[in-house]
């Protein structure tokens, strides 16, 4: 039978007192309802708890075995409420999020869900710049960031990971591959690829725009551009492609661009990131909405 919450305090508070009267009192009860919850709780469990006099309440044999094995596992329930209580206190204020291009819908409905479950907590998006992932992170003017992978940052803890994506080749339609449905990363041997400028970490623009294909072959360094709209501007004026995940490259369609499907090489993902140590409540909170949200 399922247990009463309000039974338990009933025998834990009579436990201290001995006294029907002062335990109605503490309780905020009624004697008679006092004795109902004992009762019940007794038909429960299949013994008295107490012995019951006109001149006395004493715990029975079956009562002091109950009371030494309920009152931690009493106290336990209450730290887990207390705890729980504490926690959605913390989830308040206001909470930062960058974010690199646009928002997709994984995040988006991560923030309505968040803040539908946390109303005391505001949720500030901005936009990062491409080729500076980091440096708002760093700075404070964010609290955590959406950002395209790889993450290799001691300073700096990797959330969940989400939004993996083919890779695509975007290109000018006049370019030599332009016609093709699909290619495989080999094919990017030759090739001029735009790159991303710093301050972004070197690792992280390899891995936006590789120098050699998986085999070996050379893939040649473009212009650096520091946002996507230069690099569309450059792959318009035929001076190499650019590698962006297939979201990004349906939200910027183009007739003068056409976009490759790319095979052979690793899928774009995004993660969100925040500084190590700064997990606060309000942000442990977010990322587990966008994990819930990206599976």
């Amino acid at each position: 039978m399922g247990v009463e919450i309000r039974e338990l305090e009933c025998f834990l508070v009579l436990a201290d007192e001995l006294h029907f009267g002062r335990t109605a009192e503490r309780l905020y009860l009624s004697q008679s309802r006092v004795s109902q919850l004992l009762q019940s709780l007794e038909r429960r469990i299949g013994g008295p708890l107490f012995d019951r006099t006109s001149r006395r309440v004493a715990l029975t044999p079956l009562g002091k075995e109950f009371l030494t094995s309920l009152r931690p596992a009493y106290a336990a329930l209450e730290r887990v409420v207390e705890n729980a209580r504490d926690y959605a206190n913390c989830v308040r204020g206001k909470l930062r999020i960058g974010f690199q291009g646009s928002a997709n819908d994984d995040v988006l409905n991560a923030v309505a869900v968040f803040q539908s479950h946390n109303p005391n907590c505001l949720i500030d998006v901005a936009e990062l710049p491409l080729n500076d992932p980091f440096g708002a992170l760093r700075r404070g003017h964010v609290d955590a960031a959406v950002v395209l992978l790889p993450v290799a940052e001691d300073d700096l803890v990797l959330g969940p990971v989400f939004s993996r994506q083919q890779q695509t080749l975007t290109v000018c339609t006049s370019h030599r591959l332009a016609g093709r449905a699909a290619i495989d990363a080999e094919d990017l041997a030759g090739e001029v690829l735009i790159a991303v400028a710093g301050p972004a970490p070197s690792y992280w623009r390899q891995a936006q725009a590789p120098t050699q294909t998986p085999a070996g072959a050379l893939i040649h360094r473009g212009p650096e551009v520091h946002t996507l709209q230069e690099g569309l501007s450059l792959i318009v004026a035929g001076r190499g492609g650019m590698l962006v995940c297939r979201p990004t490259a349906e939200n910027h369609r183009r007739t003068d661009i056409v976009t490759i499907p790319v095979t052979g090489l690793p899928d774009s993902a995004l993660g969100l990131v925040w500084r190590r140590g700064e997990d606060t409540p309000s942000l442990q909170a977010f990322a587990a909405h966008l994990r819930s949200q990206a599976e």
